[in-house]
């Protein structure tokens, strides 16, 4: 790698995993507020599956005039910083780049971004397991932030995909909030989830306070909320309709460098799951997103630049 460039996964003319090409970017030096940081680890979430796909460019919200970059969880080293910032270089630091327009994200070799988006990792943490956290932690957070704490006599909350990245996070953050959590899953993972301590169902009967729709079943699960309860998606602007009276919101996890402080913590302690599938250099990008659509994978693909 040069001085002045550095490599970046992105897709120009998006259409799934065969799209996606590794380009040389210009590096940007650090402004007042920002670091730059050389990128361990990169997490693979569905987003940047849709992303390659084209879903948000024939939405409109995508307008890159060459190439549109991917990832949003990343976990690196700060190389070089600019004014007004505290972190020393050297210092371990996880975040994710929020937003769809542009032109490249955390799947990079490097990274400037500004020190506010950021959180330390914590002594003992790996930086491939703290890029796991950012999004999928955040989300879960925000959704219990939607759902507020639990009511005496009205606190059974339904989390759906209770064994992925976010419904993990959410089974464990939801009690302290004082909700009586159930994970819907599959069988092979009632281990898993009564882990997290939680209660655990592969069918689901209606009449739940409030489900988490972590699996995106949009209807389905909106029809075991009872009369008058809470459905919380995790995708913004595609929520079902409102019926019966149930209060339908959508989470939007974006940066939030004091709570992801918080989640990088918990998890160092053991006392959230972040799971790393597998590890993988740059160049086998696109075998990761076929492999994460694929479905049925416990645990993050991880970019390794």
């Amino acid at each position: 790698m040069s001085t002045s460039t550095f490599r970046a996964a992105v897709v120009r003319d998006p259409g799934g995993p065969d799209s996606i090409e590794i380009i040389d970017v210009p590096v940007r030096e650090p402004g007042r507020g920002e670091v730059r940081l050389a990128v361990a680890a990169a997490a693979v979430n569905p987003v940047d599956l849709a992303v390659a796909a084209g879903l948000f460019h024939a939405r409109g919200v995508i307008h890159q005039p060459d190439h549109t970059g991917l990832g949003w969880d990343f976990a690196g080293t700060v190389v070089a910083t600019g004014p007004d910032v505290d972190l020393a270089v050297g210092t371990r630091v996880a975040g994710l780049v929020d937003g769809f327009d542009r032109d490249h994200g955390s799947y990079a070799e490097q990274l400037t971004v500004p020190v506010a988006k950021l959180a330390v990792v914590p002594d003992g943490l790996d930086l491939s397991t703290a890029s796991t956290v950012p999004v999928n932690g955040l989300a879960a957070a925000g959704i219990l932030d939607l759902l507020g704490d639990a009511t005496p006599g009205a606190d059974r909350l339904l989390v759906t995909g209770a064994a992925g990245a976010v419904g993990g996070y959410l089974a464990v953050l939801a009690a302290d909030r004082g909700w009586r959590v159930t994970g819907l899953a599959r069988p092979a993972d009632e281990e898993f989830v009564r882990g997290l301590g939680a209660a655990f169902v592969t069918h689901a009967e209606p009449g739940w306070d409030a489900v988490a729709d972590c699996a995106v079943f949009q209807e389905r699960a909106l029809a075991l909320v009872r009369d008058g309860g809470t459905l919380v998606g995790v995708q913004p602007g595609n929520a079902p309709a409102t019926e019966r009276g149930i209060t339908v919101r959508t989470v939007v996890a974006g940066p939030d460098s004091t709570r992801l402080d918080d989640l990088l913590g918990r998890v160092a302690a053991g006392e959230l799951p972040a799971r790393v599938h597998a590890a993988v250099p740059l160049d086998q990008v696109p075998d990761a997103h076929r492999a994460v659509a694929g479905g049925g994978v416990r645990g993050r693909y991880v970019i390794h630049p």
